[in-house]
């Protein structure tokens, strides 16, 4: 519960409450000191609302030019507001996107999750060709830095340098642009061959 209750900015007492709470409605089994993990129907709300949060950051981009560094909040205002009827007339307009402007899966209608790399940048040896497939962090300074730096969904990268004693990882985007990663820069972003 200490890890929950620090993902949500609560106190470990606050999340217990709001877990139980859950517990009470069918979405998760709690078991005291051991753990909480989510019921089928829980796992099917959990979904609804990603889906709902990844939909709306998609066209908050690609419909109104919003930043995406700046959507993330946005989109949690929204998600709680759009009826399934309006939801399935987004994606349809949005032409059934899988994934959000962040390069995260958009679970489909039934709750299908396409699989995700688990790859981080940081991964690489030296030589390696990849795609970035995501970033981690959703923190709007990163997300300026990721753009800034053209660390986006889709790009290609050639890792030329990775120096483990300084730390560090030197990268080609694009064939075209070189820049020099820390590794904890370098493990936010989620790649695929």
């Amino acid at each position: 519960m200490g890890r929950i209750a620090d993902c949500l900015g609560v106190t470990p007492g606050t999340a217990t409450t709001m877990v139980k709470s859950m517990e009470s409605k069918g979405l998760v089994k709690y078991r005291p000191r051991k753990g909480v993990k989510l019921t089928t129907a829980g796992r099917k709300v959990g979904m609804n609302m990603l889906r709902r949060h990844r939909l709306l950051e998609t066209f908050l981009v690609e419909t109104l030019g919003l930043d995406w560094g700046e959507i993330h909040e946005e989109a949690e205002v929204l998600e709680h507001a759009i009826s399934e009827k309006v939801l399935e007339k987004l994606d349809e307009f949005l032409g059934r996107p899988s994934h959000d402007p962040h390069g995260d899966p958009i679970p489909t209608r039934r709750g299908g999750l396409p699989k995700a790399s688990n790859r981080c940048l940081l991964d690489c040896k030296e030589g390696d060709l990849v795609r970035i497939e995501s970033i981690k962090d959703q923190e709007k300074e990163f997300l300026q830095f990721a753009r800034k730096n053209k660390l986006i969904p889709g790009r290609k990268i050639e890792v030329i340098r990775h120096d483990r004693i300084a730390d560090s990882i030197e990268i080609k985007i694009d064939n075209k642009t070189v820049i020099t990663l820390g590794s904890k820069t370098a493990e936010k972003i989620v790649i695929r061959n």
